[in-house]
Order: C-alpha cells, then structure tokens, then sequence
C-alpha cells in the first residue's frame, strides 16, 4: 500500500495480495542475517532485525541506500502487527476502518515538507513464517517490490507478531508470525 502526501494530498493505493508462494530462494542473504530462517515465535526482535537485514541487502543488491529505523515507523508497524494477531484480520485497514496512513500518523511520523508512505504486511506459519521466507514473498510481489526498492523511502519500521490470522489450531497459530513494514521518505 503506498499514499503520498504533499501540498496536495495525493493518494495512489496498490491492492497488494500476499500469497506466500515461494519458489525463488535467498541463501546467501539468508545466511548472512542472523535469525533469517528462524521462527518469529523464538525471538520478535530478532526477527525484525533479520527483517531489516534481508531488505537492506535486497536494496544494496540493486544499487540503493540502506532503510535507517524510525521510531514512529517501528511503533506503527509493531501495533498493526500485533492489533491483526489479537483481533484476527490480516488488511492494511483495521477492523474499525483506520487506514495504515492514519495509524503511521497516530504514531507520530510528521516529517516536515511532502513525504511518502507504504506499507507490507504478510504472515506464515511453520518454516513460511521466517523473515526469510517473508521478505522472498514480497520480492515476488510487484506491489510489494516495490515498496521495498522505492528510491525515495529511507525510513523504516518493522513489527513483527507472534500468530497468524484465521488460524485453524493454536499449534498453528503459535508457529507462525504477522509482519508489518511501514516505510517513509524522510
């Protein structure tokens, strides 16, 4: 999902569908950051800084600056990811209809002047549920791509959650993480 917002507010929604179908592999990258092919379930905090690692190596490998941490980011991504494990949705759009530029607002992201902002979100359960295996899916996915080789974001915030929305047994919930990556310009 990207809005960009200016001295007129403009807005360009990319329906993003994460299907965690993965047929490509990342081992060198994966190797290369600690926790990559690890459950969320052992570590959240490794797994978002595994998170990190993984897209910053994909934006080197195409020529671009490394994402920097933001707070407000961090804040917005972590409370969408565990708001969609404790109320059981998976959408960039709460259940009580706040948009993810609303919520990355909430948490205080004001750069000054125009910016830009997107988001990822995508689950797994089992070995899918890996930073790994999530940032390949994203790769595969245009829209999510794109985020994340976007020249213009260079801020990011990562959260990651224990579960899976929709789960069938507990077992599987427990296996499996939600991710959230809220991106933004300045």
């Amino acid at each position: 999902m990207l809005r960009s917002v200016g001295s007129r507010m403009a807005a360009a929604v990319v329906a993003l569908a994460t299907g965690l179908i993965l047929l490509a592999t990342m081992p060198a990258a994966a190797r290369a950051c600690a926790g990559a092919n690890a459950s969320p379930g052992a570590n959240l905090k490794r797994a978002s800084a595994a998170t990190l690692c993984l897209l910053n190596r994909q934006r080197k490998a195409h020529g671009l600056r490394p994402l920097r941490v933001n707070g407000a980011l961090r804040k917005a991504a972590a409370r969408h990811s565990r708001d969609m494990a404790r109320r059981n949705f998976f959408s960039h759009t709460s259940p009580g209809n706040v948009s993810f530029d609303q919520r990355i607002r909430r948490a205080n992201y004001r750069p000054r002047g125009g910016w830009s902002i997107g988001e990822n979100i995508a689950w797994g359960s089992g070995h899918l549920a890996s930073p790994a295996s999530i940032v390949r899916s994203w790769m595969n996915s245009p829209g999510h791509r794109a985020n994340i080789l976007n020249r213009g974001f260079r801020k990011i915030g990562v959260g990651v959650a224990r579960g899976v929305p929709f789960a069938a047994s507990a077992a599987v919930s427990r296996s499996g993480g939600l991710y959230t990556t809220d991106f933004g310009s300045r």
